[in-house]
């Protein structure tokens, strides 16, 4: 039987997966989409229901919501994470993690919206903020720095994807660089299907 801690670490967990789960799944991108042009991002450019579609497509002033939005969905669900954690009075440093992978999982395969959705880039960051505060910092001021030499935000946002393991991994050492890890490669693997998704599509004798 577990025992009382035990028990708790398992409820804390679970609602911290549901809570982050649910709020990922808010399809901010398909909403403000919706009110603007009256498209799915999921069906135009580059079919991925995110900022940088929605900027393509919509143009930067209807992309701000979305890259907000995208953004607060990981942040919201690391800062519930640990109000959760005091909730039950527990002292482990995992759970903002476990509710940001929970928001980005939301965000690719949304309850709210057929289960398809973005590569959760936004959401990702958003929770690191919260977990990661410096490092998250310390990125932040690579993409200005970077941005304000090559005039590219696409360029700074990658070099702080990046930047910041590293440079988690010196301030708060391999465990959380792990757990770290393990959320960028959910991110890494979206890109791949996306990308595979895509050459499917250009090698289709019909389309």
């Amino acid at each position: 039987m577990l025992s009382p801690m035990d028990a708790d670490v398992v409820i804390a967990l679970l609602v911290t997966i549901v809570i982050g789960y649910v709020i990922g799944s808010i399809p901010v991108a398909n909403v403000v989409a919706r009110r603007r042009a009256s498209i799915d991002l999921r069906e135009v450019g580059d079919r991925n229901p995110g900022y940088w579609n929605a900027k393509e497509t919509l143009g930067r002033g209807a992309a701000i919501p979305v890259f907000l939005g995208d953004s607060l969905k990981g942040m919201v669900a690391a800062v519930a994470a640990l109000a959760v954690e005091a909730a039950f009075d527990l002292d482990v440093w995992g759970l903002a993690y476990v509710a940001t992978g929970a928001a980005m999982v939301g965000h690719a395969f949304p309850v709210f919206a057929g289960f398809r959705g973005g590569r959760s880039v936004l959401t990702f960051a958003g929770g690191a903020a919260v977990y990661a505060t410096l490092p998250f910092v310390a990125s932040i001021a690579a993409l200005s720095a970077v941005f304000a030499v090559s005039r590219s935000f696409a360029v700074g946002a990658r070099v702080a994807f990046v930047a910041f393991p590293v440079v988690q991994l010196v301030v708060e050492g391999p465990y959380r660089t792990a757990a770290t890890g393990m959320l960028m490669t959910f991110i890494g693997a979206r890109f791949a299907v996306a990308a595979w998704a895509t050459r499917g599509e250009s090698d289709d004798p019909a389309s």
